[in-house]
């Protein structure tokens, strides 16, 4: 039985031919087609039965895609959201992981990798994309005990204000410290959580429980 995929982006070009492509892959079927978070919303009520994967455009008028996850992570909780942009930005991709979405794709991927993305999600609630920045297996992983990381609390401070829309020059004023304290925070971090990126440290941050949303 085929899995029983949504399309929600503003493009129709966009999201036609993305419709033809997922349609040609042999374990998937598209049953609704959106151009924002309203109209989706709309269609879904009149659906009798609703998909398990939505593909969810990041910028869209109307209801944008943070909006429009935020509410299928409320009222269509079972529903495994994936986050399509051409934006990846760390703000976009921390914005759109905290309104539930499992993944996070660049509309250029490669169609081998959206099916791949599709697989995973489906089998294990999740996509890690070998592109993107996202973890999200490790995010996802079961934490065993208490952390054992320990920060001071400056890091703690800078911790609570990089997981934020802040610039790291922005976190320097608001800290009242150079920005080159604010690097050496930065990368202490980096080394105690094991992480490369910002979209990392906070993820990471989040699920050691250091901070929360």
């Amino acid at each position: 039985m085929k899995t029983t995929v949504g399309l929600v982006d503003d493009h129709q070009l966009f999201i036609k031919s993305l419709s033809m492509m997922l349609d040609s892959f042999e374990e998937y079927d598209v049953i609704v087609e959106a151009l924002n978070g309203k109209d989706l919303q709309q269609k879904l009520s009149a659906l009798n039965v609703v998909p398990e994967i939505m593909l969810i455009d990041v910028n869209m008028p109307v209801m944008d895609g943070v909006a429009t996850a935020a509410w299928l992570s409320e009222h269509y909780p079972a529903m495994k959201l994936i986050a399509l942009s051409m934006n990846d930005k760390d703000t976009s991709v921390i914005k759109m992981f905290k309104a539930g979405c499992c993944s996070y794709l660049l509309k250029d991927a490669h169609p081998a990798e959206l099916e791949k993305a599709l697989n995973q999600v489906r089998e294990k609630g999740y996509y890690n994309s070998e592109t993107g920045q996202l973890n999200f297996g490790r995010l996802l992983m079961k934490a065993e005990g208490k952390p054992e990381i320990t920060v001071s609390a400056k890091e703690l401070q800078f911790l609570k204000l990089a997981c934020s829309d802040l610039t790291y020059k922005e976190i320097a004023g608001m800290m009242n410290l150079a920005e080159r304290t604010i690097d050496g925070y930065r990368e202490s971090l980096f080394q105690k959580f094991g992480v490369q990126s910002r979209v990392g440290l906070c993820l990471e941050a989040l699920r050691k429980e250091f901070v929360t949303l």
